[in-house]
């Protein structure tokens, strides 16, 4: 069947009644950053102290999605892109269901993150730079992954032999040499409370 005489279904019950159900705003917030900056802990704080608040969150994170729903993508600038084309689908599906939904995905490209912004648009979306420098992502490095890319094991890798494009307007910026990820969770809690999220 043509693509372009699909419709999306008009179901009675719509977002905003998802959201009164829910008690607060949809929203996306998405973590940037390198492969070991800190985003997947800064992700799992964030949701630990939102749901202490009584805040409905989905948390989709880069790892797990591409032991699933994205496994069949290389690590290519198309498969980076179409990575996250599908995540700012599920994201979509989770905010009409009035979730708070938390991503956690290097992302590297800007185009890729401000296609994500558009396609939610007018909801919100919070863009947080998991900053961390190259020298202390590689010294964390869990699962060896600088490593292997300095010897030559893996091509593309983010940072080392393919670009990251560091967001220019970041709605917030986390130094994780100099935050904790308490901290880093509270700015971010009154980021939401200041737009009226919840």
């Amino acid at each position: 069947m043509p693509h372009d005489i699909l419709q999306p279904f008009a179901y009675r019950i719509n977002p905003p009644d998802r959201a009164a159900l829910m008690g607060h705003e949809p929203a996306l917030v998405w973590f940037t950053g390198l492969s070991a900056a800190g985003k997947s802990t800064l992700a799992d704080c964030l949701a630990f102290r939102l749901h202490r608040f009584g805040i409905h969150t989905a948390v989709l994170d880069g790892d797990t999605i591409r032991c699933g729903l994205n496994r069949d993508l290389d690590f290519t600038a198309q498969g980076r892109s179409e990575n996250i084309r599908r995540v700012s689908e599920v994201s979509q599906i989770l905010l009409d269901a009035g979730l708070l939904v938390i991503a956690a995905f290097v992302s590297p490209y800007r185009k890729d993150r401000d296609a994500v912004r558009k396609k939610i648009s007018p909801l919100p979306f919070v863009e947080v730079y998991v900053k961390t420098p190259i020298t202390i992502c590689e010294t964390r490095d869990p699962k060896g992954l600088y490593q292997r890319a300095r010897l030559g094991k893996i091509g593309e890798f983010t940072g080392i032999n393919a670009e990251y494009e560091e967001p220019l307007e970041a709605d917030i910026v986390i130094p994780t040499t100099q935050e904790s990820p308490e901290e880093a969770s509270q700015r971010i809690i009154q980021h939401l409370q200041a737009r009226s999220i919840f």
